[in-house]
């Protein structure tokens, strides 16, 4: 609403300094008005529908894409092997398309390759696996400085298998899931000297594995 003091050629407009001027206002309302004008160009945008994005489907035994799929390269049956492994995977692993661990998975009976996923293990939660670390029978695969060549390594006789943990994880991970879990640094250490990352650990060992 204007309204035209007496005695004066200037318009004021209510709740506006005096100093403003029409143009001013005019300018102002223009502004405005082009800028609804680009809010309901971006409203229409909101009933156009989204298509959800679909995964390639995935083989169900070695969780590869289909098209590049490993079964017919794997054992028909089982591998009859003595040593139960236990692997340790971090989470960031388990959203790769292309991992190791259901190669390795799908190679071996069930009871002889556990996967556990996870950072933190406690031995409340994962009585197990606490067990199994307190074994004399347990061996973990990690490049620490007490570490064991795999390779050299001088096995008990009187013991009829033997369990392995394995860290599945990028090197940072790996070495972060070993020293803040107090029970992976109970069974003794081993590595293979060709081993290069902590997330080649399960690939690699698949073919070394008795």
């Amino acid at each position: 609403k204007l309204e035209m003091a007496s005695g004066e050629d200037k318009f004021y407009t209510v709740g506006l300094p005096a100093s403003t001027s029409v143009s001013t206002v005019q300018e102002e309302n223009t502004d405005l008005t082009s800028r609804l004008e680009e809010n309901c160009g971006l409203l229409e945008f909101a009933d156009l529908s989204v298509e959800a994005v679909q995964r390639r489907p995935t083989c169900s035994r070695c969780s590869r894409p289909q098209k590049v799929c490993l079964c017919s390269f794997l054992p028909v049956q089982p591998l009859n092997i003595s040593t139960c492994l236990y692997i340790v995977q971090h989470p960031a692993e388990e959203s790769r398309v292309l991992r190791t661990v259901p190669l390795l998975a799908a190679c071996l009976p069930p009871d002889k390759c556990k996967v556990l996923i996870g950072r933190r293990f406690n031995e409340t939660r994962y009585l197990e696996l606490a067990e199994v670390c307190r074994s004399p029978n347990t061996l973990i695969l990690y490049p620490g400085a007490e570490a064991a060549n795999l390779e050299e390594l001088a096995l008990d006789p009187s013991l009829a298998s033997y369990n392995l943990i394995i860290i599945d994880g990028t090197w940072s991970q790996a070495k972060d899931m070993f020293y803040r879990n107090d029970i992976f640094r109970l069974p003794k250490q081993i590595l293979h000297a060709t081993i290069c990352k902590a997330g080649d650990v399960a690939h690699h060992f698949k073919c070394h594995v008795h």
